[in-house]
């Protein structure tokens, strides 16, 4: 593990090898209001390849998967049915080696 300044006042821990454009998308969100409920970004491997989970913060706004690059691969839940795009059903389902690498530490 190793620190990262977030926003010139918000330390976090990330993991070693968490992608640069990931750091840049938490950077984004503590620029926010904070989420409720508070935001978290999650590790796992999903057909073959490890990608990001930003769960969704509120109502109909859906959540994000993306790739290593941060290229969005799909909204597996919420919006305004709370099944996310369809793009990938199988999401929860089928993903593995969960890991929490960030959660807002803000009240």
């Amino acid at each position: 593990m190793f620190l990262l300044l977030f926003g010139g006042c918000a330390a976090e821990k990330l993991e070693r090898g968490t992608p640069a454009c990931v750091q840049a998308k938490i950077q984004e969100i503590l620029r926010e209001d904070v989420w409720n409920p508070p935001a978290k970004v999650y590790r796992y491997t999903y057909r073959g390849q490890t990608v990001y989970f930003i769960p969704q913060r509120c109502c109909d706004i859906p959540s994000v998967l993306l790739d290593e690059n941060c290229t969005p691969l799909c909204a597996p839940d919420g919006g305004f049915t709370g099944k996310g795009d369809g793009q990938c059903a199988d999401f929860f389902e089928t993903r593995t080696d969960e890991a929490l690498i960030w959660e807002d530490p803000r009240p």
